[in-house]
């Protein structure tokens, strides 16, 4: 059978129909599927990364389902439907793209960023929201919520003139941790703060810290297992290791990645 969109949203509506619905679905709440939201997105973005493609079809159309959750039970609140969702995203859409709708321009990708960004700040002060750092959401992953308050600020005006005052202040802050003593109680604050300015670093070289640190996650991931798998061949475990073998055979798969 093949279904449309349309289809999705009475299955939905069915799922959370109070006398003949699911009871799990019924049970949920905004708050209670938010984690499921999280995770939906993460397990997209894990499947670029992977570049599964099949899978990223059904990943997507799971992250749909969320957004089509939200809106049955705002729905049933009377507070919104879901093509209030399209019509919301449609007119930011052809409101941020001047340059494709309206009579603007712009010569290339950094330039339609300044372009966004500029008619973000004007709907910001429009609804109210004065400073450059209303509307970034506390929810957010630490790293990512650093990199869009220093982008905000950077937007402004406030910001390292060049990659140098950046690493300045990764060395600054690398010197007053070193100085602390282990169980300072200003250790927590102090590291704190050395990552923050490392995010400037990675903004400045105009990378994506959540990347970045996605990609070192992953080569870790990849190399430990190799250490793994060279120990089973020696028939030992890391638990029946030491450090000392594990990092040699840590450099040995490091050499083996450079020659292939």
């Amino acid at each position: 059978m093949s279904y449309q969109l349309d289809d999705l949203l009475a299955i939905m509506a069915k799922l959370r129909d109070r006398e003949s619905g699911c009871p799990w679905d019924i049970k949920q709440t905004y708050s209670s599927i938010v984690p499921y939201t999280l995770e939906e997105a993460y397990e997209v973005a894990d499947a670029i990364e992977r570049q599964s493609f099949d899978e990223l079809k059904d990943e997507l159309g799971d992250l749909l389902f969320q957004v089509v959750f939200y809106a049955q039970i705002a729905s049933e609140e009377g507070r919104f439907q879901f093509h209030d969702c399209v019509q919301a995203i449609c007119d930011k859409l052809v409101r941020r793209h001047p340059h494709v709708f309206a009579d603007s321009t712009a010569s290339d990708a950094e330039q339609v960023l300044k372009n966004w960004e500029a008619l973000k700040g004007e709907e910001r002060k429009a609804s109210g929201q004065h400073s450059v750092l209303d509307n970034i959401p506390s929810a957010m992953p630490a790293l990512s919520r650093a990199y869009k308050l220093q982008k905000r600020c950077a937007n402004v005006g406030f910001d390292w003139p060049d990659v140098a005052g950046a690493w300045d202040k990764v060395k600054e802050e690398i010197d007053e941790v070193e100085q602390l003593p282990s169980d300072s109680s200003e250790l927590e604050e102090e590291l704190g703060d050395l990552m923050f300015a490392l995010v400037n670093v990675v903004r400045k070289h105009k990378l994506e810290p959540e990347t970045v640190l996605r990609q070192a996650n992953l080569k870790f991931e990849r190399r430990f297992r190799a250490v793994e798998s060279e120990l089973g061949k020696l028939s030992k475990t890391p638990q029946q290791s030491d450090l000392s073998e594990m990092d040699a055979l840590w450099q040995l798969v490091k050499q083996q990645e450079k020659i292939s």
